[in-house]
């Protein structure tokens, strides 16, 4: 008896947790494709003090997301590049240009839900 109550108990947690995840992200859950890395880094991200989180990393770019905090949301990633010794310049659709030296680097974002929004730095500034 204890075993059954003991698995009806996983059971509902486990569906509980699956609805609080779609209802918090909803649609944007798959937008990216396999969203394990994506949800991965959130939950490292609400459960430190990090204002970032890497969760892909490829010879293409690099991957961030960050919580959307509204119209302070791309301070995390102007910040990270001052950091890195680029300075920013304007903002052109969803990218962020920033410069250093003579040098020239966009980096794109995409609000992931109302709550995150996903930052992509390319790797030549890895280099």
């Amino acid at each position: 008896m204890d075993l059954k109550k003991n698995f009806l108990t996983m059971l509902l947690l486990l569906i509980l947790m699956t609805g609080l995840i779609t209802l918090r992200f909803g649609s944007a859950l798959f937008q990216e494709g396999n969203p394990i890395p994506i949800l991965t880094s959130i939950m490292g991200l609400e459960l430190s003090n990090s204002d970032y989180e890497q969760f892909s990393e490829s010879k293409i770019r690099n991957r961030y997301v960050s919580p959307n905090t509204g119209n302070s949301r791309y301070n995390v990633i102007k910040e990270f590049m001052k950091e890195k010794g680029w300075d920013y310049k304007e903002q052109m659709g969803s990218g962020l240009v920033f410069e250093n030296d003579e040098e020239t680097l966009v980096v794109e974002t995409k609000q992931y839900s109302k709550h995150y929004i996903l930052w992509n730095i390319p790797s030549e500034f890895f280099n």
